[in-house]
């Protein structure tokens, strides 16, 4: 029997592998800014977050260091965050609209949320060292979703990472070519994968990435969750 979801989550937050990771995330957790001066910050690696028999997962890059990083919960208090989990919203994956602290009553239904990275790092750019020592945690994460049937990947950098787990885990076919709106039917035993752009300020404030897009990515998971 595989392990819990629980379990996982409370041995990413005991996490100090990455000394530049753990230096930074403390450093922004110390001395925090100005708007969230009265925020405790988290500081530590972020968990993943959702339904444990949730049948779509959904992928990101890592926490940002003034949303997840001060709130302790993936996607939570930061533009990303607003973006998705509105998006998420309208497709009946979660039972509010916004996501703004740990207490705020945020349910996700049939979706779990992780990163590839489980701290903050310096400008969003983790480095493959990085990346490759907090893969064991998602390649866990995969084998405690016994229902997962879909993966929505959010960025090349996610995109990369879950196919690093799945490569971990087995899979031996073919390599997707990241772009938005993709899907990948990966084959018997494995996940559909859906690629998308990744909702960061960048992206959505410059229309690269808008709702209606994004609307398209969760509606086409549902479609395919059987």
């Amino acid at each position: 029997m595989s392990e819990s979801l629980e379990d996982i989550a409370r041995e990413i937050i005991q996490c100090r592998r990455c000394p530049r990771l753990v230096a930074y995330r403390e450093a922004v957790a110390a001395t925090r800014r100005r708007q969230f001066q009265d925020w405790e910050y988290w500081g530590r690696p972020v968990p993943g977050f959702g339904d444990p028999q949730a049948r779509l997962l959904v992928v990101g890059l890592a926490p940002a260091a003034h949303g997840a990083n001060r709130t302790g919960r993936m996607f939570t208090g930061d533009g990303s965050g607003d973006f998705l989990i509105a998006a998420l919203y309208r497709a009946g994956f979660a039972n509010q609209p916004t996501s703004t602290h740990r207490e705020d009553g945020l349910v996700l239904r049939d979706v779990y949320l992780t990163a590839v990275v489980r701290c903050a790092p310096p400008e969003n750019r983790p480095s493959r060292e990085e990346r490759g020592n907090c893969l064991p945690y998602l390649i866990r994460e995969i084998q405690a979703l016994p229902r997962l049937q879909v993966v929505v990947t959010l960025g090349q950098i996610a995109t990369e990472g879950l196919m690093a787990a799945l490569r971990a885990l087995g899979y031996d076919g073919p390599y997707p070519v990241f772009r938005h709106g993709a899907i990948y039917p990966l084959g018997s035993g494995w996940p559909i994968l859906i690629t998308s752009y990744h909702p960061s300020r960048q992206n959505t404030q410059t229309g690269r990435l808008t709702p209606e897009m994004f609307d398209k990515i969760w509606e086409t998971a549902k479609r395919y969750l059987s």
